[in-house]
């Protein structure tokens, strides 16, 4: 098989017209050529660090739509099955995903639970993690959040990361914020990336400081437009990715659009094209091919290096999407879960108090970080209850794995005028959250996801909708094109009920992650992310 065209040599940072032989799912030749053919073949792009699950796909369906926009592989952390299912959750992902010509790689999961502040469905320990290293179907140990751990020399996270290091594979940070000498510390320990970056100087002192920078934007966590001005010069050292992306924000685009956006901001597009194919496939040692003779031949023909939209993906030689169509098949698979919880009634969302003032999460739209502010509260009946207004809505988190009290506290900006909304996306442990303007609509919502065993769902005075997801509560068993419609209706139920933000949802997944600071909830309540412990919703 030959593909003529404009040849993109990103690493000797040439174009020039030619032929590209495949045979056997390698690069046979490249020889330069005139040919009648405009378009343009490089190598396919590869989302540097991804949660699969936040797409609310398997693998197998992810793979069906990434390919439409040129993505040949991934880098991919299974965490959010793993505070589910634990070890078995992790094979899952690798088996559905070995089912089709896809290229992901999976990272074995080193904070399950993210801390020992939250109940998860599962524990993955230094010994899981040293069976899980010698596996070679694991290519790295994926983000260590659990940064204070590192920092104050945990015993247990040290081990995690020596196993890694033992089989020679990479170590991937997740550190927000985290400057200084406690960042010079984290690298030490041989941490070597990092998709936190939220400021420009935090990013830089990263990259001084001998990490690799990768520029998230994601469908909640957006971090391109504070970083991308470091591509110019550090373009060796940094990657793109979407860490978690939404089914409908997936049936869009995918890399494509970072590298879009990345060089119609006048960035050079060898640079560009660097950060979204080459150095992923480098920094984690994988098995990809980037377009030289006798590589894989995983490749990509896109109409211009403007907007970068696919005609073709190649992967070991095999079309895998051509010109609007997708040719990765469905593969069956068995949903497995992990939900044990009863109904609730309104008066378990009772939060009795006096106080006159209460300590809020402000969310902040677009970020995972949150700030803690204090406002006035709202008392009916000894019963603190959310104030419309104000936009102070009560929220909750029900323990998903067992029958505990929910934990409930108090969050701004969400704007929702009527009903409630809630997930049981819930990173990390993957608890029920919910957020709405009374007891009785949370408990309606919270109930629709119990009944349902995982899901997302909204609720008005008159209706209810629910996207089920039945594979360990995260996912659905529906193809992209089925699940992304259901979930774009949601989030216009979400908006009607009143919500301004861009991907309310997304937003409300990241509510009980408490490695991200200021001020977050779990099952357990309220958590101050800066001082890494609980804390009271009186203020």
């Amino acid at each position: 098989m030959k593909l003529k065209g404009n040849i993109v040599d990103i690493q000797n940072r040439s174009i020039y017209k030619g032929e590209v032989t495949i045979k056997n799912g390698k690069i046979e030749s490249i020889i330069e050529k005139d040919c009648e053919e405009n378009h343009f073949i490089l190598p396919g792009f590869v989302d540097a660090h991804i949660h699969i699950e936040s797409s609310m796909l398997v693998p197998s369906e992810f793979a069906k739509i990434a390919v439409n926009h040129g993505t040949v592989s991934t880098v991919s952390d299974p965490h959010e099955i793993a505070n589910v299912l634990g070890v078995k959750g992790v094979e899952f992902m690798i088996e559905n995903g070995k089912k089709t010509p896809f290229k992901f790689n999976f990272g074995a999961p080193s904070c399950v639970p993210a801390t020992s502040f939250e109940s998860a469905g599962a524990v993955i320990d230094s010994n899981d993690i040293k069976t899980l290293m010698a596996n070679p179907d694991i290519k790295y140990l994926a983000e260590m959040m659990n940064y204070p751990g590192v920092i104050y020399d945990d015993a247990e996270v040290l081990k995690k990361i020596e196993w890694a290091k033992h089989y020679n594979k990479p170590v991937d940070g997740h550190a927000p914020g985290l400057r200084g000498e406690d960042l010079t510390k984290y690298i030490s320990v041989g941490i070597s990336t990092d998709h936190e970056c939220f400021t420009y100087d935090e990013g830089l002192e990263k990259l001084q400081k001998g990490m690799k920078v990768i520029i998230r934007e994601g469908s909640a966590a957006k971090n391109f437009n504070v970083l991308i001005d470091l591509l110019d010069e550090h373009y060796e050292n940094m990657m793109f990715c979407s860490d978690d992306k939404h089914p409908d924000d997936l049936l869009l685009g995918h890399i494509n659009e970072v590298c879009a956006r990345a060089v119609a901001k006048g960035n050079d597009v060898f640079k560009v094209l660097q950060a979204a194919c080459v150095n992923p496939v480098k920094h984690y040692n994988l098995e990809v091919g980037l377009l030289n003779v006798g590589d894989d031949a995983d490749c990509i023909v896109v109409e211009d290096l403007k907007d970068f939209k696919t005609l073709q993906t190649y992967i070991n030689g095999e079309l895998v999407f051509d010109n609007g169509v997708s040719k990765i098949k469905h593969v069956e698979f068995e949903n497995l879960n992990n939900f044990n919880t009863d109904k609730k009634q309104v008066s378990d969302f009772r939060l009795e108090s006096n106080s006159k003032h209460i300590r809020v999460i402000e969310c902040l739209d677009g970020e995972l970080v949150t700030n803690e502010i204090i406002e006035e509260s709202t008392i009916e009946d000894g019963n603190l209850v959310s104030n419309i207004e104000t936009d102070v809505l009560k929220m909750v988190v029900v323990n998903r794995y067992q029958n505990n009290t929910p934990a409930i506290a108090f969050i701004k900006n969400y704007g929702l005028k009527e009903g409630a909304i809630a997930s049981s996306v819930g990173h990390d442990s993957h608890n029920i959250i919910a957020v709405g303007v009374s007891d009785e609509a949370i408990c309606k919502a919270v109930n629709l996801l119990i009944e349902n065993e995982g899901g997302i769902c909204a609720v008005s005075d008159s209706e209810e909708k629910v996207v089920a997801l039945p594979m360990a509560g995260i996912m659905s068993d529906k193809s992209a094109v089925v699940i992304g419609k259901q979930y774009s209706e949601l989030d216009k139920m979400a908006k009607q009920l009143g919500s301004k933000l861009h991907a309310p949802y997304m937003s409300l997944s990241f509510m009980a992650l408490l490695v991200i600071p200021a001020l977050k909830l779990s099952d357990k309540g309220l958590f101050d992310g800066g001082k890494f412990e609980f804390t009271s919703v009186e203020a």
